[in-house]
């Protein structure tokens, strides 16, 4: 059995206007003012991740898009594993085996000299990668579930050590779950707004969860006072984490001008910690051959239903049935 070490990876979701984006860009805005090597994905369909880091519009808008670089990502990651005939039989959800290539946070590769982009945060820096936005061009002949094909591809070859970090802006609602990716983090959360709308986002993708071991915690937001924090607790239970109320930092980031970040008020720094605190402890609970188990699984789900018509090749023939993902071990280059 091969050994890999695999790094911490953290989704937010929730429905749109919840403040996803918002609290996810303060994540990663605090854990780049500890010093830790962060990769934060713009996976929304809506894409404001690079401007709530504080990019401009322009400079958001020109953020390469992982989906056009498809190709090249395809090749790279493939690398000589002898299980994958050509990069034109990978699809989403290929997983990595013996001989492909593997991507590490810190390290500098093709896929991020092509894809990724650094962000100035408060004299830290993170790399940003964006899918992309959904174009004219899409409209009628696409989904967008293509577009985060190959944010999934990346995730699944995606490994290195506890302290370092991909925060994932998800999609919208349910709308994760039209692919195995939700399967992909060490925890979500999931940001609600105390009302019933941004409760049953909870329900549905707690429901849909359920099979699959996903760890799950409710963050929630745009909260006024001791009956939104009772109405929240009512609902989700035991997953409401933190609240956050309004923040006039957060004001400020959102008209383009956020003051220094150590100057975010005390109760949302407080928040950020407990979510970072954790994200950390869901470490150690990891069960490896769970995780291998599921990519295999969706792989080969979406074999059977398209991909395998779509390359014309046998597509279960790309798992290695002795690779499994694992701490302590560096995969080959």
């Amino acid at each position: 059995m091969r050994l890999l070490l695999v790094n911490m990876k953290i989704a937010f979701v929730g429905k749109g206007g919840s403040g996803k984006t918002t609290l996810s860009s303060l994540f990663v805005r605090h854990l780049a003012a500890s010093g830790a090597p962060v990769i934060a994905v713009d996976a929304d369909i809506n894409q404001h991740l690079g401007a709530a880091l504080g990019l401009e519009e322009a400079d958001a808008a020109a953020l390469p898009a992982l989906g056009e670089h498809l190709p090249l990502i395809k090749d790279y990651l493939r690398g000589s594993n002898p299980r994958i005939a050509s990069a034109g039989t990978m699809i989403k959800t290929t997983p990595p085996g013996e001989g492909s290539r593997l991507l590490r946070v810190q390290e500098d590769n093709p896929v991020y000299d092509a894809c990724a982009r650094p962000v100035e945060l408060d004299g830290g820096a993170v790399r940003l990668m964006v899918t992309g936005p959904f174009t004219d061009a899409d409209l009628g002949v696409a989904c967008y579930h293509s577009k985060t094909g190959a944010v999934e591809l990346c995730l699944n070859h995606l490994v290195d050590g506890p302290d370092e970090y991909v925060v994932v802006d998800m999609t919208a609602g349910s709308d994760s779950f039209a692919s195995g990716m939700f399967t992909r983090f060490d925890m979500t959360f999931l940001v609600a707004e105390p009302t019933r709308k941004g409760v049953s986002v909870h329900r549905q993708y707690k429901e849909y969860a359920r099979d699959y071991g996903v760890e799950l915690k409710v963050v929630g937001n745009k909260v006024q006072g001791q009956d939104d924090i009772d109405f929240l607790r009512a609902e989700v239970g035991d997953d409401l984490l933190v609240t956050v109320g309004h923040s006039d930092w957060v004001r400020a980031m959102e008209k383009g001008r956020p003051p220094r970040f150590d100057l975010l008020e005390q109760p949302q720094h407080e928040a950020l910690r407990r979510l970072r605190s954790a994200a950390d402890a869901t470490y150690a609970r990891r069960d490896w051959e769970r995780y291998t188990r599921q990519m295999v699984h969706f792989h080969l789900k979406n074999a059977q239903s398209w991909g395998n018509e779509r390359t014309g090749a046998d597509l279960a023939a790309q798992v290695d049935p002795g690779f499994v993902l694992h701490e302590g071990v560096t995969a080959p280059a």
